[in-house]
């Protein structure tokens, strides 16, 4: 009878002590993905079933940021930090000694501290020498290719072009470029591994996938399956990969628990044409600051929490993961070292329809380029089209130039002229962030980290010592 009891009480108290669960956070990151590239942002050449189904029962956002390149976002969403604050300004290639500092605090390493298990899984990205792999940076475990998948070298061993798989800090196998097409099957397999073994204990799991950058390898359940070539297939691989994981999540009563953030790192890379996403509606690419290089699609999915079929459009940020899921499981951020992403937790459970940073700065390189403010950008330099494109003539000229993104979308109309007071504001903002963490003579720039003897992950053929990335000029050339 006693057992009776205690079992009717754990029964009877059993919802108020699972509301008051620590949420499980899913952060699922697709590489060069653009604006138009999924369903629930206007896709129709490629069809995406389970984000459209993730759409409807949670929140698009629209006017959601990460960078132009991808390490830069990578260290962005890992530390809640711009780029140029903690000195990652461009793409990190294989053996170069820079990388994350592992001083730095990552989301995994806050989210660990208040009892998560943590994994990464897929593209890395920020260092590949031992101190800043991802087992050096808060994560329990790895498994993944830890940078792009055009970085191939040609290995010393077979004399074939590869690419190393990483399992914690371990190079377990070398891809040929057709290895490469079983990898988001590879990655999603690990994923439900991860989230079925650690079912009884909150979790952090960041999943950036390898796709869709090139050269593109989608599964061979998927190859012809789009009416968009390669490019459309590898999406509509990667819509099944997360619908596999929001179906492992659901199956193991694992989602009214869990938050689930779906986005990208940048824009399409435009110049791989018939290879390359879509940015939709936004202008320009990849490596560049126009909305179509850095406004991303992106997804939040809570069931019970997140109200179903919402739409935002206040300003966020990969830069705001950390503090708002620091936030959801119940710890805080502390004042020092200062991060530049805010809790967004209220916007996503429908409290607010206001953005808790309201201002987004688009740096390429460590120079400041715009800012945007409600629904104002002002472009202070010339912006390229995307990575390997130059500037188009209306966006050559230093004076600043500036868009209504609510009446324009596309930022093809300088209103300058007509709102002399907006450009005024907008530029003591520009000149305030710059002066703390842009350009040559930051007053609060932290330091990248830096590997004393860089070598290669593998025994593979030498090119150039690598030295630190320069700030790019609108071209990131793969290691």
């Amino acid at each position: 009878m006693k057992l009776l009891r205690l079992l009717f009480l754990i029964s009877a108290l059993w919802p108020a002590m699972a509301a008051g669960a620590k949420p499980n956070v899913v952060v699922i990151f697709i590489d060069d993905m653009g604006y138009g590239d999924i369903g629930p942002f206007g896709a129709t050449k490629q069809k995406t079933p389970r984000l459209d189904r993730m759409a409807a029962e949670g929140m698009k956002l629209t006017s959601f940021y990460a960078a132009p390149v991808c390490s830069v976002s990578r260290a962005q969403l890992l530390t809640g930090c711009y780029g140029v604050r903690i000195d990652v300004s461009a793409v990190y290639g294989p053996g170069n000694p820079h990388g994350l500092n592992p001083s730095e605090h990552t989301i995994a390493e806050r989210l660990r501290e208040l009892g998560y298990a943590t994994m990464c899984i897929g593209k890395w990205h920020v260092g590949d020498q031992p101190a800043f792999l991802p087992t050096k940076q808060g994560f329990d475990g790895y498994f993944g290719i830890p940078y792009s998948n055009d970085m191939q070298r040609k290995s010393t061993v077979t004399g074939e072009k590869v690419t190393p798989l990483l399992r914690d800090d371990k190079v377990v196998e070398l891809l040929t470029d057709e290895q490469q097409s079983r990898i988001v099957e590879r990655y999603t397999e690990e994923a439900i591994r991860f989230i079925t073994g650690h079912q009884d204990q909150p979790f952090f799991l960041y999943l950036p996938h390898t796709a869709i950058h090139t050269p593109i390898y989608p599964g061979e359940k998927f190859r012809g399956k789009s009416s968009n070539g390669r490019v459309g297939d590898w999406i509509e691989e990667l819509d099944w990969s997360t619908g596999r994981v929001l179906d492992t999540l659901r199956e193991l009563k694992l989602a009214g628990n869990t938050l689930v953030i779906f986005t990208s790192d940048n824009g399409p890379w435009l110049v791989k044409e018939a290879d390359s996403g879509s940015s939709g509606p936004l202008r320009g690419g990849k490596g560049s600051t126009w909305e179509g290089g850095v406004r991303v699609p992106t997804i939040a999915w809570w069931p019970g929490k997140i109200a179903p079929n919402t739409s935002v459009g206040a300003i966020a940020g990969t830069i705001d993961l950390l503090p708002t899921a620091v936030s959801l499981a119940g710890g805080t951020v502390p004042p020092e070292p200062v991060i530049d992403g805010r809790d967004i937790s209220p916007l996503l459970l429908g409290k607010t329809t206001d953005s808790p940073r309201g201002i987004q700065y688009y740096f390429l390189g460590y120079n400041l380029q715009a800012v945007r403010k409600g629904p104002w950008k002002l472009a202070i330099a010339p912006q390229n089209e995307t990575m390997g494109r130059p500037p188009l003539s209306d966006a050559k000229g230093d004076a600043p130039r500036l868009y209504n993104l609510d009446q324009e979308i596309g930022e093809k109309t300088n209103v300058a002229s007509d709102h002399p007071e907006i450009v005024k504001e907008l530029t003591t903002l520009a000149e305030k962030i710059s002066a703390e963490i842009g350009g040559s003579d930051p007053s609060a720039r932290r330091r990248a980290g830096k590997a004393e003897l860089p070598s290669l992950l593998y025994p593979a053929e030498q090119r150039e010592s690598p030295s630190k990335p320069k700030p790019p000029k609108g071209h990131e050339k793969p290691e």
